[in-house]
């Protein structure tokens, strides 16, 4: 607002309101008159004005119809569209369309009211491939049922098996439980304290060819058993077991 003991009075002039702040140049003249023994000098404030092309207009103060109050120091308000900013990225936005027949398009427009000049200039119209509504709701309803059918398979599964395990349990729990009932006492066979053997059975692990034979011959008892011959240990006849 002061440069080198010049002011630009802001209240000379009605307020901006685009939020644009004005540019003032200032000039000075070293010429001294009797009246002005300072010199005189000069602020021209450039304001930003859309609605107003290049030249523009200029303005004098409310107060003073001559530009100046004291006859030393002038005043002047410049307003036209060549003061305002140049146009960048932030002064326009992006339109997209819905998605029709598989195609979107988006379109850049200048924000209103346009508070640049020059600069970049806009985009142009972009088109791009995209997915309808009823797409995604077709992809949503095939994974909905595929995921429902799966998890149908799997429960299936686990109540089977749950089904195997139980049978199983439940045998293994009636093992056990005619494991602990009483049985009868099996005769022992084995050879008391005192008692002479009187015969080693001696049992071959491997058996010749005639033993082969023999075995393949041997004949079933009347109860269903196959008789076995064996040998003694002291050479005496065969016996059948």
């Amino acid at each position: 607002m002061t440069l080198d003991g010049i002011t630009s009075r802001a209240e000379l002039f009605h307020p901006e309101s685009l939020g644009i702040p004005d540019v003032i140049f200032f000039y000075r003249s070293n010429d001294v008159t009797q009246s002005c023994t300072s010199g005189r000098s000069t602020t021209i404030r450039v304001r930003c004005s859309p609605l107003k092309p290049a030249p523009g207009s200029l303005s004098l103060p409310s107060t003073c119809s001559d530009g100046t109050c004291d006859g030393c120091n002038f005043h002047f308000l410049w307003e036209s569209v060549a003061a305002c900013p140049l146009c960048s990225t932030a002064d326009y936005h992006a339109i997209i369309s819905s998605c029709v027949a598989g195609i979107q398009k988006t379109t850049y427009v200048w924000r209103e009211p346009k508070l640049c000049v020059s600069g970049i200039s806009l985009p142009e119209q972009r088109v791009t491939i995209c997915k309808t509504i009823d797409f995604w709701l077709k992809v949503g309803i095939s994974a909905g049922t595929c995921t429902a059918i799966l998890l149908t398979v799997l429960t299936c599964y686990f109540w089977k098996k749950n089904q195997k395990l139980e049978y199983k349990y439940s045998k293994l729990v009636m093992n056990a439980t005619l494991k602990d009932c009483d049985l009868p006492a099996a005769d022992s066979c084995a050879i008391m304290e005192g008692e002479d053997v009187e015969d080693d059975l001696i049992f071959t692990s491997k058996k010749s060819l005639f033993g082969k034979i023999k075995s393949f011959t041997s004949k079933r008892t009347p109860d269903g058993f196959d008789s076995v011959p064996l040998k003694t240990s002291s050479g005496g006849p065969d016996m059948d077991l």
